[in-house]
């Protein structure tokens, strides 16, 4: 009786089911969490202006944050082979031999680098779990709750990506032909460095001002997803993860650090022809440099999520009459665009799955143009709010279900 009544109470605590009728909750659903990472090459004009303007951009709001404190990788030259789909060799080395892989999995887990001691704050609150009562069900019934966690950790800590982007002023073909020239980091993370020092950059990146009106920059996004699977699961909480200081278990993440890795999942590209800088005033040149890297940046979220289903986000509906959502041109939406509307549902061992209940799509001249700095260029329909959508099959909507978008036909 007593196992029954905990498990019941698991049951209960680890319920995350979206109440579609509360509206409070629309924006309270799991996203996946997100590290992304700037290619700066030293040698190319403004590349200290694109490496200032890279850091003031924050993770999409569709994303959960989880950035490590190692933001930028510097080089002299460019990249070899960014033209191809494949997996860039350079890119993978550094984030194999820097361990990336198990850093994120330290981040998720608030894991101390001295003691090794972990806490599930982090999982609890992207997980909406309640975080005291997760801590009881695993000091309590330790094996039934790391099952759980590894369950539950499926749509989680194995939905974090990596996204590397390679940001290349327009005159490339100019910039060094050092290529293949070590990556080094600008970060507080010394042991990460794997390159040259920063001695010999130049300060003299010209007047941004004077050429704002050839100002572009073409970006390729390179995208890796973190492994997390049963095995690899089941290994961290069986012997790495501890509540509390713990030198053998700490030991033994430190020594299992290479057995963690990111899978490649593969790369766009955005050329930066069509950024417009109307309505930027030429005393303000960094502005224009923002925004080229912010409209080339969301441009390559979206275009990663058409080309692989995995990536794509979910997003709730804002409002059933009409239907609305917060998404717009900067996700990528057009006229062609089809979304399936989705129910959470748990099953019978708390794992959260999606049932479709219909399908919408954009209404002709309602998209909302959401793309940075739509307003001061006077751009149509920047000041929609939300884009609204019109039935094309189903039943009765309710706000806060999610949406996600179908491949196009």
């Amino acid at each position: 009786m007593r196992n029954y009544i905990c498990l019941l109470l698991i049951g209960v605590f680890f319920s995350v089911t979206l109440s579609a009728r509360n509206e409070t909750l629309e924006q309270n659903y799991r996203r996946s969490s997100l590290y992304s990472l700037l290619v700066s090459h030293t040698d190319q004009a403004f590349a200290k202006d694109i490496r200032k303007a890279y850091l003031q951009i924050p993770v999409p709001d569709k994303f959960n944050d989880h950035n490590l404190s190692v933001r930028v990788l510097t080089m002299t030259g460019g990249l070899e082979k960014t033209k191809s789909n494949e997996e860039n060799a350079q890119i993978s080395k550094f984030l194999s031999d820097n361990m990336i892989a198990s850093r994120l999995v330290a981040r998720w887990f608030n894991r101390d680098m001295e003691t090794g001691e972990c806490n599930m704050d982090l999982v609890a609150e992207r997980g909406l779990y309640n975080a005291s009562e997760f801590d009881k069900i695993m000091a309590e019934y330790s094996a039934r709750g790391q099952s759980l966690l590894m369950d539950k950790g499926e749509d989680l800590i194995g939905n974090t990506y990596v996204v590397v982007n390679d940001i290349v002023y327009g005159d490339r073909e100019k910039a060094g032909q050092a290529v293949g020239a070590g990556i080094m980091v600008l970060g507080a993370v010394a042991s990460i460095v794997v390159g040259q020092n920063l001695t010999g950059l130049s300060n003299a990146l010209g007047n941004l001002a004077a050429t704002y009106k050839g100002f572009k920059v073409s970006i390729h996004s390179f995208l890796y997803r973190l492994v997390w699977d049963e095995e690899t699961a089941a290994t961290f909480y069986s012997s790495q993860y501890s509540a509390y200081p713990d030198a053998v278990k700490a030991a033994a993440f430190e020594a299992g650090r290479c057995a963690y890795r990111l899978q490649y999942v593969g790369k766009c590209e955005s050329s930066g022809k069509d950024i417009s800088f109307i309505g930027i005033n030429e005393s303000s040149p960094q502005t224009m440099v923002l925004k080229a890297c912010r409209r080339g940046l969301d441009d390559n979220i979206s275009a990663l999520q058409k080309s692989f289903p995995e990536f794509r986000t979910h997003t709730p509906l804002a409002g059933v009459s009409p239907i609305t959502a917060y998404i717009g041109l900067k996700d990528g939406v057009s006229d062609k665009s089809r979304f399936e509307v989705l129910e959470s549902v748990e099953d019978a061992n708390g794992k959260l799955t999606y049932k479709r209940v219909g399908i919408i799509k954009p209404v002709h001249g309602l998209i909302w143009d959401n793309r940075f700095m739509a307003l001061e260029e006077g751009a149509p329909n920047a000041a929609l709010g939300f884009t609204t959508f019109t039935k094309e099959s189903g039943g009765e909507f309710f706000p806060g279900m999610l949406i996600r978008e179908l491949s196009e036909r």
